[in-house]
């Protein structure tokens, strides 16, 4: 499945997680979803993002015991069906947002809980997610964005040459 229809299943997922360990299951299913994105653009992706890309695999991994978590062993890894990143532009501004909506979500279930245990996971993380959307804003940073990477007669408004 591409990375854009598993970033918007994952954020359909987030938005309708009501009770707190949904909302820990799915953020740890984001955080395999950045680290598989990752891995996949380090092996195949443009090859200026392929450093950071390799760095945000490896960043994904740790926001959690992703596949010790109850909720994730019983449906399975979502980002496991990740074949491919057709858009690497459009799939690391997505993945941002999620991963910035991942952020808010541990925030209201950090504030929200008295067990200091869940307490602590939900801030490493929390941290995880913040140093993965750096990693991406590096690696979108890398891209070839805007109108440097169009040809100059789009550039100016033209579609071809007159």
């Amino acid at each position: 499945m591409d990375a854009l229809r598993l970033i918007d299943i994952s954020r359909q997922a987030l938005e309708g997680s009501r009770e707190v360990p949904e909302v820990v299951a799915e953020s740890w299913q984001i955080q395999a979803l950045a680290q598989a994105i990752g891995s996949r653009l380090a092996l195949s992706g443009p090859p200026d993002v392929r450093g950071e890309a390799r760095a945000l695999g490896e960043t994904g991994g740790r926001g959690g015991g992703v596949y010790d978590h109850p909720v994730v062993r019983s449906g399975g890894v979502r980002a496991a069906q990740l074949t491919g990143v057709a858009d690497p532009e459009a799939v690391l501004t997505a993945l941002l947002a999620l991963l910035g909506d991942v952020g808010i979500a541990l925030v209201a279930v950090a504030c929200s809980t008295d067990d200091e245990g869940l307490y602590w996971q939900c801030i490493e993380t929390m941290d995880s997610a913040d140093e993965a959307m750096d990693r991406v804003r590096g690696m979108l940073r890398r891209l070839p964005l805007g109108e440097a990477a169009r040809p100059p007669e789009t550039v100016r408004g033209r579609a071809g040459p007159l």
